[in-house]
């Protein structure tokens, strides 16, 4: 790309981005929202492509705070009545186990002004609108591993690729992995997970490779795992891997082929104190002007299917849902892990206790 084009780019993004604030009433200056994510990069991201230009344009303060995904404390806040959150970032499980337990809002899609049809996965949820589209792919360190792993497969074969792997301390992902790379094609790796004994399958398939995995329980830890040579190859968050090459420098290579994707949602907890800046600040974050902006600070492609169009082709390659990864991705089952999470999670527990 061109200076020029680089210039006009960025131009252009500045442009949508304003088109898309100025549809916000200007709210009285001592309006508040608090809103709660997951830290690190993707939060970094978002206070400068979501939160900033917000409180900008809408008058609106906005207070940040960071959490792991815990269930447990939001629903204290909203039983003892005692809700100090506006806006929750959450993944696509919590939020249909949130919805059903009515500790976040039913929401309504007039009010936000959003048509649902236009969001992938936008039928799923009554209680969160879909916010980025994420993955978890492998990675690895190239100046370690020149010709380095190509598939799930290879994740698996500890003789062709000898070492300690990293994998997320979470039966999620990692048992449709396993199938995949016990030769399930990806197309069926619900249906046959779906089955007592493609559970069985799963585990089998993770016995082989238990002793030589490194559990790792945040989004920070693979960049770091990768960069102290402690594993040859990890499971990781996308935006992490590209966060850590591009602005640590390092030279870490991804494996989009079976990569597993799912998008988080955003979501309004019972008893918000501030409800319709939490409306606002939604309507606004999920605009397709906003997501396409909200790329160029960390690759997750917009879930807003008008913002596709509007993300710089430079970013795209680096995108979940960029067309030319779409081949091989796994969209992950938000219903069935909703409905056999518990029950997974506690095997895998007990597995990894033996």
């Amino acid at each position: 790309m061109t200076k020029f084009s680089k210039m006009l780019s960025a131009m252009t993004a500045t442009a949508l981005v304003a088109g898309a604030l100025v549809t916000l009433k200007p709210a009285l200056a001592d309006d508040q929202l608090r809103i709660v994510s997951w830290g690190g990069a993707l939060q970094l991201a978002q206070r400068k492509a979501l939160f900033e230009p917000f409180s900008r344009a809408a008058g609106i303060k906005v207070t940040e705070d960071e959490y792991n995904g815990e269930i447990a404390k939001i629903r204290a806040m909203v039983e003892s009545k005692t809700v100090s959150w506006d806006v929750l970032d959450t993944d696509p499980r919590s939020a249909m186990q949130m919805c059903a337990e009515g500790i976040i809002e039913t929401l309504d899609w007039k009010k936000l002004g959003l048509d649902r049809t236009k969001f992938v996965g936008g039928d799923k949820y009554d209680c969160g609108v879909p916010a980025s589209i994420s993955a978890t792919v492998i990675a690895y360190d190239k100046d370690r591993l020149a010709n380095g792993p190509k598939t799930i497969a290879d994740l698996f074969d500890t003789q062709k690729f000898p070492g300690t792997r990293g994998l997320w301390k979470n039966p999620y992902g990692n048992l449709e992995w396993a199938l995949i790379a016990d030769g399930v094609a990806v197309k069926d790796v619900y249906k046959v997970l779906n089955t007592p004994e493609g559970i069985d399958r799963a585990f089998k398939k993770l016995d082989t490779i238990k002793k030589h995995v490194v559990w790792w329980t945040s989004g920070a830890q693979p960049p770091q795992l990768l960069a102290d040579g402690q594993v040859v190859m990890t499971s990781a968050w996308n935006g992490r891997i590209y966060d850590a090459v591009k602005n640590s420098g390092k030279n870490f290579g991804v494996v989009w082929a079976g990569h597993t994707w799912s998008s988080d949602v955003w979501t309004i907890p019972n008893g918000s104190p501030h409800r319709d800046a939490a409306y606002k600040f939604i309507a606004f974050a999920t605009s397709a002007q906003a997501q396409a902006h909200f790329s160029r600070y960390i690759p997750y492609g917009p879930s807003n299917k008008d913002g596709m169009s509007l993300v710089d082709p430079a970013i795209l390659p680096n995108l979940p849902n960029a067309p030319d990864h779409a081949f091989s991705a796994l969209e992950s089952d938000t219903a069935f892990w909703a409905n056999k999470g518990d029950e997974l999670r506690q095997r895998f527990n007990v597995w990894l206790a033996k």
